[in-house]
């Protein structure tokens, strides 16, 4: 049966509407009294007041009905729509009187705990198949809730971990939700997935926890253990009989010592084993049956017996007398120290992480331990599962992580760099002004310059690699750009490598940034020059292809349509299968310490997939490497791009007039700045932060023709406070300046009028042009 509603709480309900009935009931019959009364008395001064007092008891009977109809047509509506929205919840959900009585249960709520008993079955009733006594924990969330509208509390339970979580829905409902958590670690935790029967005991023979297998093997939950073992005295991998779910039951008994005095009984049905009893309880590979890998091993880690299983699993190498630490080695703790701990009795039962040493394939182990005493001797019993999908998810989550990181700390630390070499290289053209060729300081000046401009080079990298460079795209044909790179690129691969180039004749155009794609092919062609120490051919091709089907590869998907490929490859000695998927990675390199920084590669990814194109790589050792292109072929062939300016060769001498507000944070990019549009007969006013900018403009008599802002600025930012301004001086120009991609702001830019974009590092000259630009 679905929820339904007062279904959710019918006798509160049913109270709440007869007492409202009956008092309508009394009011009206004290009307009717009153009317009678002033019809019987002949007296106006006495039958009208009565008269008009009856009149206002019906008029006011009849308004609460008519308000709590309308009340219990809302609670239904209200009970309808709770009751559509959780009957599909995957996870079981009750709904209660505040006595705990249930009133209606979900779909999941009736597969876990059955259809409802009865009209008097209440919350407690229905939990005690998980806990013991949940009453406590009951009244404890429902106090909660009646405080706070809501309460919620992690149990662990016989299955494991569950949160139960209550909400007060009106004043006389709650809604009740268990959700299934996943395991915390403890001596439980797993256990509940495992195929063979396991009890858990203490000292006293009491049984604290059976998993699901056991149950069933035993016919349902049992408290004490000399209820299914008679003879307590439990010889470890013999045979012992049981009273099983269809009578006596032979079974193969593994005792493990536990934490805190607890044992962990594994129980094996005899017919689940291949080996005979020799009579005293021991036998070879008795263990083959069982349907997990098992280790029996002695004292000091040393390998007695391994099931079909864990031979299966660890190989030809897996015989007895191996040391466990020649199969394994630990990942960050040494197997010898954690055997000999097991062996002490510490760390029993907790699953520990390890590689197997196999040379042909990567394989990850999990192994949980136990102890067991055979003839007085110390062993131990280890449960190995195949941990390698896992260890897989989890080092591609923190590779995911770390790259994100790294990506983050490197637009950070070049956004900074940015600001400083704004201040350096616009302090130096100041200087310049000053000095002339002549000067024995201009050299140097000249130096400071070009270092500055190599230095904003290689923050460009940083940014190309976390994709929030400055890019400039145009359209391109690939095979005019390849042309006018040829001369350099054959001189970059020197005598003994030849440079071949074939296109395709139908090739579509691109939009692309073109000096930041030249970096891209020059990156992959001298990374194919030195893959090839003694010569050979380094081919480019390109062609147009179209992908009718989404292509899945390398964890990328590239959507169907139309693109423009290159192709990079070398007759080297190619890369190794383990190091293909660490390329991209910043600072990995395959050279020698001193031939390579490691960010060639990931420069250029970087730049692609800002583009919005994909890189792949094919590698055969031996036979060379192939680095393949994909970009977004260019739709709009037909529509021609605006040229794009030429830097002016000097600083213009033009004097400007206007009004300038200067928004920077950084103080010496804003005194360079400030001094820049001064020199050029600007009037400059200066505000270190969004708040006082705002506060300058409310002076309603400032005429102001230009705003110069950063973009990110702590508090408000830049675009965020020129909206704002602009309510009042609508036709002020913008000049949004920043050291992160003009990506990252095109969205806000795209809905400020008269503004543009002018990117860090500029220099004195970029400044002032884009000033005059915007004024004219």
């Amino acid at each position: 049966m679905a929820l339904s509603h007062p279904a959710l709480a019918p006798d509160p309900m049913t109270r709440a509407a007869s007492a409202i009935s009956g008092r309508v009931s009394y009011m009206l019959l004290c009307a009717v009294a009153l009317l009678g009364a002033a019809v019987a008395v002949p007296a106006p001064a006495v039958g009208l007041p009565m008269l008009a007092a009856g009149g206002t008891l019906s008029a006011m009977a009849l308004l609460i009905r008519l308000l709590s109809a309308r009340n219990e047509v809302d609670s239904a509506a209200l009970g309808s729509a709770i009751s559509a929205f959780i009957e599909n919840d995957t996870s079981p959900t009750f709904t209660t009187t505040l006595d705990g009585t249930v009133t209606g249960r979900n779909e999941a709520a009736r597969d876990r705990f059955g259809a409802s008993e009865g009209p008097n079955e209440t919350m407690a009733r229905c939990l005690r198949v998980l806990f013991a006594n949940p009453a406590p924990i009951l009244l404890r969330l429902q106090s909660q809730a009646e405080a706070r509208g809501a309460a919620r509390e992690d149990v662990v339970t016989r299955r494991g971990h569950v949160r139960l979580a209550v909400h007060q829905i009106g004043e006389d409902c709650l809604l009740w939700r268990l959700e299934n958590l996943v395991e915390r670690g403890g001596p439980t935790s797993g256990a509940e997935g495992l195929s063979s029967p396991m009890l858990m005991v203490n000292q006293a023979g009491t049984i604290l926890y059976m998993n699901d297998a056991a149950r069933r093997l035993i016919g349902g939950r049992t408290k004490s253990l000399e209820r299914i073992i008679a003879d307590q005295s439990i010889v470890s991998n013999a045979l012992t009989e049981i009273e099983g779910a269809d009578g006596p039951l032979r079974v193969r008994v593994m005792e493990m010592e536990a934490t805190a005095g607890r044992r962990e009984i594994f129980l094996f049905p005899a017919d689940q084993t291949t080996c005979g009893d020799d009579g005293a309880g021991q036998t070879d590979n008795c263990l083959d049956g069982v349907p997990v890998a098992v280790l029996k091993l002695g004292g000091h880690g040393e390998l007695r017996e391994a099931n079909a299983s864990a031979r299966q699993l660890l190989g030809a190498a897996a015989v007895p007398g191996v040391e466990l630490h020649r199969l394994v080695e630990g990942l960050g703790r040494s197997v010898r120290d954690w055997l000999q701990e097991a062996a002490a009795g510490h760390g029993l039962g907790r699953p520990e992480f390890v590689r197997a040493s196999m040379p042909d394939k990567e394989l990850y182990l999990q192994i949980t331990l136990g102890r067991i005493r055979e003839n007085g001797e110390v062993h131990l019993v280890a449960v190995v599962n195949d941990a390698t999908e896992l260890k897989t998810l989890e080092a591609q989550f923190v590779q995911s992580q770390k790259m994100q990181a790294i990506g983050q700390l490197a637009g950070g630390v070049a956004h900074d760099f940015n600001n400083l070499l704004t201040a350096i290289s616009g302090h130096c053209d100041l200087l310049l002004l000053r000095h002339d060729q002549g000067d024995p300081d201009y050299g140097d000046l000249v130096q400071i310059n070009q270092n500055a401009n190599r230095a904003a080079s290689l923050v460009g990298q940083l940014l190309a690699f976390s994709r929030k460079q400055n890019l400039q795209p145009e359209v391109m044909d690939l095979r005019d750009t390849l042309s006018d790179l040829t001369h350099l690129l054959n001189r970059l691969v020197g005598e003994k490598v030849t440079l071949l180039l074939s296109h395709d004749p139908g090739l579509r155009p691109i939009r692309a940034d073109k000096r930041q794609l030249e970096q891209v092919l020059m990156n992959l062609v001298v990374n194919a020059r030195d893959a090839m120490p003694d010569g050979g051919e380094v081919l480019i091709e390109t062609e147009s292809r179209r992908i009718a089907q989404p292509m899945e590869r390398d964890q990328a998907r590239v959507p169907a349509g139309d693109y423009v490929v290159v192709r990079v490859s070398d007759e080297g000695e190619g890369i190794p299968k383990d190091k293909l998927a660490k390329i991209f990675e910043p600072f990995y390199t395959t050279k020698r310490t001193g031939e390579g920084t490691g960010l060639g590669l990931s420069t250029a990814y970087g730049i692609i997939k800002q583009t919005g194109g994909y890189i792949f790589v094919d590698s055969v050792q031996g036979s060379g490497t192939t680095f393949s292109l994909y970009f977004p072929a260019y739709e709009c062939r037909s529509v021609e791009e605006p040229p794009r300016k030429a830097a002016a060769p000097a600083v213009s001498l033009q004097r400007g007039d206007g009004v300038i507000l200067l928004v920077e944070d950084e103080a010496p990019v804003r005194a360079f700045a400030s001094r820049a549009l001064q020199m050029r007969g600007y009037t400059v006013i200066e505000a270190e932060h969004a708040e006082e900018a705002l506060e300058i403009l409310s002076q309603e008599d400032l005429k102001v023709d230009l705003f110069v802002t950063d973009v990110v600025m702590p508090g408000m930012d830049g675009p965020s406070w020129v909206r704002i301004a602009m309510e009042k001086r609508p036709d002020v120009r913008v000049v949004f300046v920043s050291g992160y991609a003009e990506e990252s702001l095109s969205d806000e830019q795209s809905s400020i009028p008269n503004s543009v974009f002018l990117p860090k590092p500029f220099s004195l000259n970029d400044l002032t042009q884009t000033v005059q630009e915007q004024l004219l």
